[in-house]
């Protein structure tokens, strides 16, 4: 973008005239730096004890170059909170909080340039923290999981976004019921799956899956996030042949999580050069999810000539 021309006036703008670089892991950098999210709330928890922190963990990334903070809101929920004795008023508190730490780490950042905020809305299997966000398949209906994502992307569209994130869906079922909660909400949505190869994580064709999102008008961007970088590019290719929007793409480091030992093993993957080539193959929004800390997305940015 011309540094004369006019600062893009909303998301989709901003997003139609370049790509744009989303930050890396919230968890990571919290832990990064010393905060123990050994919760059921995760980084949601920080919101009500140490919102600072998450101030704080915004603005490196940002200062790494990122243009788009996701907020700490993906494991923060109505049910989630009230499990742990919060009020519901005290609930839509802390998820307007989530979108405004956020803006405050914008406001601090020390950069020229347009940044934006990204609601984070996670998956139902997020709130039990049992591991089934990666497997979908909840046996809810998708009129159940509407219900249950309605009140959140409503609480989060007030706060004033500038784009919700509908982030990790393992499961195109639960992909229709957010499409179905995000409509009329006055906010442009990302719609991003979690995928495993050529599969969402509950084993349905990706192609079928981002067709979902297609027509609906309020989705801004279509793709795949907590997925191995190499299952990127045959999401890249086909997100933009099957719904011809911009592709959101922010894969984990390439490590692998194990489960019984509780810890990463492995090296990472993730590199700048493919970062390139995502990006000539129509990646629009790119960053990273677990395990990318701001080193690497000062990588990206500088890749994508930021």
């Amino acid at each position: 973008m011309n540094s004369d021309a006019p600062a893009p006036r909303s998301f989709p703008e901003a997003l139609a005239r370049r790509a744009l670089v989303l930050d890396g892991g919230l968890s990571n950098q919290l832990e990064a730096a010393g905060h123990d999210l050994g919760d059921a709330l995760w980084s949601a928890r920080l919101l009500a004890e140490e919102p600072e922190a998450v101030t704080a963990a915004h603005l490196a990334y940002f200062e790494a170059g990122a243009e788009v903070a996701i907020t700490a809101s993906y494991q923060a929920t109505f049910e989630g909170f009230a499990a742990k004795g919060f009020s519901r008023d005290r609930t839509a508190e802390l998820l307007a909080l989530s979108v405004e730490l956020a803006r405050t780490a914008a406001r601090r950042a020390a950069v020229r340039r347009p940044l934006w905020v990204a609601a984070s809305v996670g998956p139902y299997g997020a709130m039990l923290a049992d591991g089934s966000e990666y497997r979908g398949r909840y046996g809810l209906s998708v009129a159940a999981l509407e219900r249950f994502h309605r009140p959140r992307i409503e609480a989060l569209a007030a706060a004033g976004p500038d784009v919700l994130a509908l982030e990790t869906v393992p499961d195109a079922d639960e992909a229709r019921a957010l499409l179905r909660a995000v409509r009329g909400a006055g906010v442009p949505a990302w719609l991003s799956f979690s995928a495993a190869g050529r599969r969402t994580r509950a084993g349905q064709p990706l192609e079928e899956a981002f067709a979902l999102a297609a027509d609906a008008e309020e989705v801004v961007a279509v793709g795949v996030n907590c997925c191995a970088p190499q299952d990127v590019p045959y999401a890249v290719e086909t997100a933009a042949r099957v719904t011809g929007k911009p592709v959101v793409v922010y894969p984990n480091s390439g490590e692998e999580w194990d489960a019984a030992a509780r810890a990463w093993r492995g090296r990472p993957t993730f590199t700048p050069d493919q970062v390139a080539r995502w990006h000539r193959a129509g990646a629009a929004l790119i960053g990273g999810c677990c395990r990318v800390g701001p080193a690497t997305v000062r990588d990206i940015a500088v890749t994508l000539g930021r």
